[in-house]
């Protein structure tokens, strides 16, 4: 049986660290409310989602 390939690096963790950080400040930091604070907190953790998307509808996927 082969060996799993583990795509995960310190690398990769590192950028989406500091990719999560420098989402949380930009969308607390443009809130107007305590919720929309707590709203672009749970976006940020999913920033790589919206770029993806984002991505693909430059590209006319």
């Amino acid at each position: 049986m082969k060996d799993k390939v583990n795509s995960c690096t310190p690398a990769s963790n590192a950028v989406y660290g500091l990719g999560l950080i420098g989402a949380a400040i930009y969308y607390i930091s443009t809130a107007t409310c305590f919720w929309m604070g707590v709203l672009g907190f749970l976006k940020a953790i999913v920033w790589p989602l919206f770029l993806v998307l984002e991505a693909l509808k430059a590209l006319g996927a």
